[in-house]
């Protein structure tokens, strides 16, 4: 009786044991993340983190450093991955980083990172398709908000590389008679922009996805990107500037993980979910805006990321399922 029940015993730990390794892949292993000190990018690399907490794994805290470091970081083996990494924009920090004789780029992350101009719906939907429509005088006019006649432009900050397509741009679509490029800080500016958009008066801006703009002025509910007649970027760089359709005049990017080929082979289920994983950008607007609004601790970006995950349960338990069914 001893020795069958002995026997019974170390058979059910053998299962369990069985179950807990299919379950739990990456139990006993620490990953190291690294993210820029942004706090509108700890959102989703929290989620990843996340899963593969789930996953067994143990997850270090994350170096924070600037993307040019981040890339070189998991090239070097001083972290595992980096969960921001844009595939155009970042493209030469890729490549310094070692390019894919020692890291790759795996899955998309979020697809369709976005830079544009925009105008309230109201305006779009009255025919303001086009930023080569404000060559018109009358129809600029309708975007003055300083009394010069010209449309106001809310632009882009000194500095951050997309006000020189946007100057380029104006001079290409021949709109310097017509429009002013307003730079300055971009939140005042924004700021600004949005008290004009809730007291009924149409709007011009530029910005990018994701970022809390795009949670608080809603693109295709409260405003619309517009198109431009034809690509022209600076220095004549090429770039697919098209976007469902519509030639929106900046580059369309994706924002994927990469990580070192290394840690990938070693760890197929976390190299699945890097695989699998997608978040919708406008959900990154809208937890940026919570941001925004103030929502900007630690604890308030973990239960942005709680919230997410219970409102897409379905999807990331599919995450984890083909995580694990990998690991086998």
């Amino acid at each position: 009786m001893k020795l069958f029940s002995l026997t019974a015993a170390i058979t059910l730990s053998l299962a369990v044991t069985s179950v807990m390794a299919k379950d739990k892949p990456g139990e006993g292993i620490t990953v190291h993340p690294v993210i820029q000190p942004v706090l509108e990018e700890y959102f989703q690399g929290r989620i990843i983190d996340r899963a593969l907490k789930d996953l067994g794994y143990t997850v270090a805290q994350p170096q924070e450093v600037l993307a040019q470091t981040a890339h070189i970081a998991v090239g070097t083996g001083d972290a595992d991955y980096f969960t921001n990494s844009w595939d155009k924009l970042h493209e030469a920090f890729f490549k310094e980083a070692g390019g894919p004789d020692k890291i790759s780029k795996v899955g998309t992350l979020v697809r369709g990172a976005l830079q544009g101009y925009l105008v309230d719906k109201a305006s779009y939907d009255a025919g303001v398709k086009s930023l080569a429509d404000l060559k018109d005088p009358k129809i600029a006019a309708k975007f003055d908000a300083d009394g010069d006649g010209k449309a106001d432009l809310a632009g882009c900050v000194p500095g951050w590389g997309c006000e020189r397509v946007i100057e380029h741009e104006l001079d290409a679509y021949g709109l310097r008679d017509t429009v002013t490029h307003n730079q300055g800080e971009y939140n005042a500016i924004i700021a600004d922009t949005i008290a004009r958009f809730k007291s009924g008066k149409p709007i011009l801006y530029y910005t990018w996805t994701p970022y809390w703009v795009s949670g608080a002025l809603v693109p295709g509910k409260d405003v619309e990107f517009l198109s431009v007649p034809f690509t022209s970027l600076p220095d004549n760089s090429q770039a697919n500037t098209v976007f469902n359709g519509k030639n929106l005049g900046f580059p369309v990017d994706d924002l994927r993980i990469v990580a070192r080929n290394d840690f990938l082979k070693k760890n197929p289920a976390a190299a699945k979910l890097f695989e699998v994983a997608t978040i919708d950008i406008n959900d990154i607007s809208a937890e940026n805006k919570l941001i925004a609004d103030g929502q900007k601790s630690s604890a308030d970006i973990d239960k942005h990321v709680d919230d997410w995950i219970k409102a897409h349960q379905s999807e990331y338990d599919g995450w984890l399922k083909a995580a694990r069914d990998a690991s086998n």
